[in-house]
């Protein structure tokens, strides 16, 4: 089954601020990775328990990691939907609960 990806204005507000690069790196890997079984985990992609984030959400969160940045998302899965929440820079000494 084919997911369709939903851009809330938080995360296409954060995406819009990245250089050029950054912005097609992160949209490939979003279209590569949560376009079906995005409720999988991978070496890329994990489910947060646990983690109250303070963007709008719906619980269970979770994040894929494109290089330095973190992509934030939650799954409908009756209307078999990502909605993207945030994407946000990961410095190497920050933790994850550090920038949500």
């Amino acid at each position: 089954m084919t997911f369709a990806i939903l851009f809330h204005e938080l995360a296409a507000e954060e995406i819009a601020k990245l250089r050029r690069f950054d912005q097609r790196r992160v949209l490939a890997a979003i279209e590569e990775q949560v376009t079906h079984e995005p409720t999988t985990p991978t070496p890329r992609r994990k489910c947060l328990a646990g983690l109250t984030p303070t963007f709008e959400h719906v619980l269970p969160v979770w994040e894929l990691r494109v290089g330095q940045f973190r992509v934030f998302y939650d799954v409908d899965a009756e209307a078999a939907a990502v909605n993207i929440r945030a994407v946000r820079r990961k410095e190497p000494d920050q933790q994850t609960k550090d920038i949500t």
